[in-house]
């Protein structure tokens, strides 16, 4: 089997402290060589980094995730650019909007998502994107700053969404929701369309699989989503595999 590519993992959470080795080593036993670790906020950055420099195979994004509204100050945004052009990361993000979680200020998201896109243009990065309840502005967003790829992970948009995603270059995140049978409009995205636009991930420790529920997620269960991607396709595991880590490489190097 090929070695597959986690596009979105949170390895640097406080969830791992206690054991991070030892789910690094199993998600490798699993056959899940390459991870891509995005920031959620300014304070995690120096831990992500030291994180990800002891491990070639763990590739750091910067960014401010609107979840965590909170913890984020306007400087942030300009330390961001600085990040940027000291570190080269793989990418820009975890960035984007929540219109799901209440109490979350849309402005002041918007204000922070839209600099976090045209630091990726400018520096010429993926940018990771979180849309829930947002497709639509998402979207537009992306559309508005131009010169953009990237990915939008945990996918829950419509066909129609993905489609004008497709058009902008970006891709599509993949994950445990996929393994749940009641998810059939994800299951029907994920059937139909392109390949090439394709993308696994884990979130761990969040959003484990049907098996797994209640569980922290780990990076060592993304096979499991593989194994369902496939199936839904109609095509083999390993072709599966094959694509998805070529798309994750060309996205993130």
């Amino acid at each position: 089997m090929s070695a597959l590519y986690d596009s979105h993992c949170h390895l640097d959470a406080p969830e791992f402290d206690p054991d991070r080795g030892q789910v690094v080593e199993r998600a490798r036993a699993a056959g899940v060589g390459r991870q891509l670790v995005p920031a959620v906020d300014r304070a995690g950055w120096e831990k992500l980094r030291g994180i990800c420099a002891a491990d070639p195979q763990l590739r750091p994004a910067y960014g401010l995730h609107p979840m965590f509204l909170d913890r984020h100050l306007p400087g942030h945004l300009d330390e961001l650019a600085q990040w940027l052009e000291r570190e080269r990361p793989a990418a820009v993000g975890e960035c984007g909007l929540d219109y799901f979680v209440p109490g979350l200020d849309p402005q002041t998201q918007r204000l922070y998502f839209q600099r976090q896109l045209e630091l990726a243009r400018e520096f010429d990065l993926p940018v990771v994107v979180h849309a829930r309840r947002a497709v639509d502005e998402v979207i537009t967003s992306i559309r508005r700053v131009g010169g953009l790829r990237g990915v939008v992970h945990s996918w829950s948009g419509s066909q129609q969404q993905a489609m004008q995603l497709f058009d902008l270059g970006f891709h599509l995140g993949i994950g445990g929701p996929v393994t749940f049978e009641r998810a059939q409009r994800l299951r029907r995205t994920v059937a139909t369309m392109p390949l090439q636009w394709l993308l696994l991930e884990t979130d761990a420790p969040d959003q484990p699989g049907a098996g797994h529920r209640g569980e922290r997620n780990e990076p060592g269960l993304l096979p499991e989503v593989l194994r369902v991607v496939a199936g839904l396709r109609g095509e083999t595991p390993e072709a599966v595999a094959q694509a998805t880590t070529r798309n994750a490489v060309a996205l993130f190097g």
